[in-house]
């Protein structure tokens, strides 16, 4: 459905619209155990492994993971050829390596950023995750690694219960609302920028921030949302980085609601770099 607004929407002409193949599964094996990624492709993971993960398994979740992981590291090279990128799916911060949870299989986000660095395509990469929920597996993923910083800015008293270590890890309390929460990324965003010099920021554009979300239990209006998107892509352009863009979590029932948040994101992107 966010895709059907892309194209019918007044915003749809300053988009051009890049489609993935399947990424090659040698590269998530640098990422993720081969025993797990075998199984998840061959179906042969057992049920408890599925349950941690929350999909049910067939043939087209693979597909989809596997176009969607590709999504993500075509859109961080894109990024760095014309400044900007944003994948219409991906955010998946909570797969570790050897195994999958909270609706995420394979952590595209460093995925894409360890092949960047192996192609020499760029040295540093920071990892700017809003997802309402903890980048666990991200963090656990990069922890040993100088050259990908993870920062993830999340509600204390959500999934996951137990935390991970980010190397910068910023928290909220439940029902923070629009001023605190905009004040922290304005402050944190820049140091980072200036402390890493980062080569491009990977940006987690969680929509399950939102007041309205079933999930999320943070109070960003809708107007909140949009000056977080705001926020975040101005710092990136003021500081000259490359920024992709991810969509990460939100949970609603109602699609429509889902699609506007998620719509914020493009709308920002349009008024800073169009």
């Amino acid at each position: 459905m966010l895709f059907d607004w892309l194209q019918q929407s007044q915003f749809g002409k300053h988009c051009a619209l890049h489609i993935p193949n399947a990424i090659d599964i040698d590269l998530i094996k640098q990422v993720h155990n081969a025993a797990y990624v075998d199984g998840f492709i061959n179906g042969t993971l057992d049920e408890k492994r599925l349950k941690r993960i929350g999909f049910p398994w067939s043939n087209a979740l693979v597909e989809r993971t596997l176009h969607s992981v590709a999504g993500t590291l075509l859109g961080a090279e894109l990024a760095l050829q014309h400044g900007i990128a944003i994948q219409i799916s991906g955010g998946y911060h909570h797969a570790h390596a050897d195994f999958g949870s909270g609706f995420c299989i394979f952590n595209d986000l460093v995925i894409a950023a360890r092949q960047l660095i192996l192609n020499n395509s760029a040295r540093k990469i920071l990892i700017f995750d809003c997802d309402v929920h903890q980048g666990d597996g991200t963090a656990t993923l990069t922890a040993e690694r100088e050259d990908i910083i993870s920062c993830s800015l999340h509600c204390d008293k959500n999934f996951p219960a137990r935390k991970a270590h980010s190397h910068h890890d910023l928290t909220f309390a439940k029902g923070t609302a629009d001023a605190e929460y905009l004040k922290l990324i304005a402050d944190i965003l820049p140091l980072l920028l200036n402390t890493y010099q980062p080569d491009l920021l990977m940006f987690d554009a969680g929509v399950d921030v939102h007041q309205g979300d079933e999930l999320g239990l943070i109070n960003l209006s809708d107007h909140g949302l949009l000056q977080r998107e705001q926020l975040v892509l101005g710092i990136a352009k003021r500081a000259e980085i490359p920024i992709v863009c991810v969509a990460g979590g939100g949970y609603c029932r109602d699609t429509l609601h889902l699609v506007n948040r998620h719509s914020q994101l493009y709308i920002a992107a349009t008024e800073l770099f169009c």
